[in-house]
């Protein structure tokens, strides 16, 4: 989320490294000479858990606009692995509060769980748990999918795949 330069938030990707390893050794073997979109097509249709942190940088966000935010991107992202529309994507920040207040530093982890679940929590607390497995690859296709919302930390992500094998 960025607009005008304006640094929104920071964000960091964890994984399961033993369960993703076990993941790409049983489905492609040996570590491929490059990435490729076959190796983070795995990642994104698996159901190995991840967690995604978000570190709120921007002192005048609101947690509607967070959801706007989510909403705008996992739409586009569903209409990309589907080619029409749902409505899971207003599910993914729940029923959040329009008056939490998001100060710098606030955390919004947002977690892949094991069974398809995707689950969000503000500042420690969760705000939504929904099971969807069409909303779990949606959310991962936004990191590392073929329009990355940072093609940087996507490539990073994609060099310590291959260092599993």
């Amino acid at each position: 989320m960025l607009g005008l330069g304006i640094k929104i938030y920071g964000f960091g990707m964890y994984a399961d490294n033993g369960k993703l390893k076990d993941l790409l050794k049983s489905k492609i073997g040996k570590a491929p000479e490059k990435l490729n979109k076959e190796l983070y097509q795995l990642v994104i249709d698996s159901d190995v858990g991840m967690v995604v942190r978000l570190v709120i940088d921007f002192s005048s966000l609101t947690m509607s606009m967070v959801r706007k935010n989510f909403e705008e991107g996992l739409g586009a992202s569903i209409k990309k692995l589907t080619g029409g529309k749902d409505q899971v994507a207003n599910k993914l920040m729940g029923e959040a509060s329009d008056n939490i207040q998001l100060t710098p530093g606030s955390l919004i982890e947002i977690s892949r769980l094991p069974g398809y679940v995707l689950e969000t929590k503000v500042m420690g607390e969760v705000i939504s748990k929904v099971e969807s497995e069409l909303l779990c690859r949606a959310y991962i296709n936004l990191y590392l999918g073929d329009d990355p919302l940072d093609k940087d930390a996507k490539d990073k992500f994609g060099k310590s795949l291959i260092s599993l094998f």
